[in-house]
């Protein structure tokens, strides 16, 4: 599995210990927890002023320290991922047949918003059939992508099941990389089902393990279980994910509540 990228675990980080909490925190704090996993100093505050720069982190000072909070977009962001782990889950057991189709067609000269609706699309677990033709299983709500992109006049969205001689699971093959996805989880099986851990502590491994975790069921289209591959590993991945972090959550919050330098904010 590839080494995440710093912001992935800064998200990871902010998720965890920061959303749902009025308190903003530390930047010295955070380079601290980060050193234990091999980010330097220099890397961290790249990262806490380029998302402050961007309108995702709030600045605080309290004498000389700088504290950073969860601006609302920011919040949005990690609320969808913890609905993702702890809700949606990563099997899809809903079987109802229905499909959303989003179909677009766009001027060369929007080849930027069409290459961003594509991306935004893909996050939101679709995939192309076809030219200008995008499906995804389930109900999808597009309506934010369409209306941040300004596309309402150039996207048409349905709900749809398939009919003859089309099948669900053609639809699966057709638009997604089913391989790929399944080697995404057989990537963390592999790192992760073993007794041996490089971090030093519970705080650092729990942060990796669900930074690993998010990339994973992030990519993840969410297509039914009943259209995929015998043995697909999304479930026993879960498995282990869900008992690691039960093994993990009180050390890691004690660890947490011992380093964590926090400031309570309002609003």
């Amino acid at each position: 599995m590839e080494t995440p990228r710093v912001k992935s675990v800064m998200l990871t980080f902010l998720g965890i210990h920061v959303l749902g909490r009025a308190v903003a925190v530390s930047s010295g704090s955070v380079i601290e927890v980060f050193a234990r996993i091999g980010v330097s100093e220099e890397a961290v505050r790249s990262t806490l002023t380029r998302m402050a720069s961007r309108g995702l982190l709030t600045r605080h000072r309290d004498g000389r320290k700088v504290y950073f909070g969860l601006s609302p977009r920011l919040a949005a962001v990690l609320e969808d991922g913890r609905r993702r782990v702890w809700e949606t889950g990563a099997v899809n057991r809903a079987g109802d047949g229905d499909w959303t189709l989003v179909g677009f067609s766009l001027p060369d000269s929007r080849r930027g918003d069409r290459h961003d609706l594509r991306t935004q699309l893909t996050w939101e677990g679709f995939g192309p059939l076809q030219n200008g033709l995008w499906v995804a299983a389930g109900s999808r709500d597009v309506t934010a992508i369409i209306e941040q992109l300004d596309l309402a006049g150039h996207v048409t969205v349905l709900t749809a099941r398939p009919a003859k001689p089309t099948e669900s699971a053609e639809l699966v093959r057709k638009a997604f990389d089913t391989k790929t996805i399944e080697a995404r989880y057989l990537d963390f099986l592999a790192k992760w089902d073993t007794a041996r851990s490089p971090w030093p502590d519970d705080l650092t491994r729990q942060l990796v393990l669900h930074t690993d975790w998010l990339q994973v069921i992030r990519r993840d289209p969410h297509l039914p279980a009943e259209h995929l591959p015998g043995g697909w590993p999304a479930e026993r991945a879960e498995r282990l994910f869900r008992k690691l972090d039960e093994s993990l959550r009180e050390g890691a919050a004690k660890e947490a509540g011992a380093v964590l330098d926090t400031l309570a904010v309002t609003g």
